[in-house]
């Protein structure tokens, strides 16, 4: 079997309605920026969307470090389920992981405070407040 090799794996997460607020909570509290944004009003068919979804956005590309993820309102159906996945998403040093724990998990929940282990100086688990699970880590460098 000849299979291609892959380029990468991206996420992408479904808001059902909440989109755009989403957009703006991970542009503020992980830095991330936007790189294509197109709302439902924009589609060339629009036979494929559902009346008064228009100023929803139906796909949109985020770039927070050299990662990219993609978020749409999907069918708007007000009700989104992240279950058996997590973000993980590095920072630097402890400072900067203990700014963007922060930031993601207002109006959501910490669920492994921020704290020093033994694979990290820094890393937490939490649910930031659309239910999407998140890791902030914080590298070890191998001793020299």
């Amino acid at each position: 079997m000849n299979t291609p090799p892959v380029i990468a794996v991206q996420p992408y997460l479904f808001f059902e309605g909440r989109c755009e607020e989403a957009i703006e909570f991970y542009r503020k509290a992980i830095g991330a920026e936007i790189v294509m944004l197109m709302r439902f009003k924009e589609s060339p068919d629009q036979s494929m969307c559902a009346p008064g979804t228009g100023e929803k956005i139906m796909h949109a590309t985020l770039k927070a470090g050299p990662s990219l993820f993609m978020l749409s309102d999907g069918r708007c159906g007000g009700k989104q389920t992240y279950d058996g996945f997590a973000l993980s998403v590095s920072a630097a040093d402890e400072a900067g992981a203990q700014k963007m724990f922060t930031a993601l998990s207002e109006g959501g929940k910490a669920t492994m405070p921020l704290t020093k282990t033994f694979f990290s100086p820094a890393f937490g688990m939490l649910t930031d407040k659309f239910g999407v699970g998140w890791m902030v880590i914080v590298h070890s460098m191998p001793p020299a």
